[in-house]
């Protein structure tokens, strides 16, 4: 079994008013065992946040960089930590 991990994701791009949150909610459900929350930024990036083993992590930082997501994603800026907890399943903020 993995150990648990805390992907921090800032997405650019047209990434805001396209469902970009919604399907990042969705994605991530999908993949099962995450918690965290994606949230629009004011300067137009998305930032996800997410808790879970790291391959599920991976799978949905994959995903936001190469996957069908809605919009365009240009770039995806990522850091790693120790999970921090507090969530209660998967969030659009």
């Amino acid at each position: 079994m993995s150990e648990d991990v805390r992907l921090t994701a800032w997405v650019r791009g047209r990434v805001q008013g396209v469902g970009f949150r919604w399907f990042t909610r969705a994605e991530a459900l999908g993949i099962g065992g995450l918690s965290g929350f994606a949230s629009n930024l004011y300067d137009g990036r998305v930032q996800v946040v997410a808790e879970g083993s790291r391959e599920g992590c991976e799978k949905l930082l994959d995903w936001l960089r190469v996957g069908d997501t809605p919009g365009q994603v240009s770039g995806v800026t990522d850091i790693w930590d120790a999970p921090r907890g507090g969530y209660e399943g998967f969030e659009i903020r």
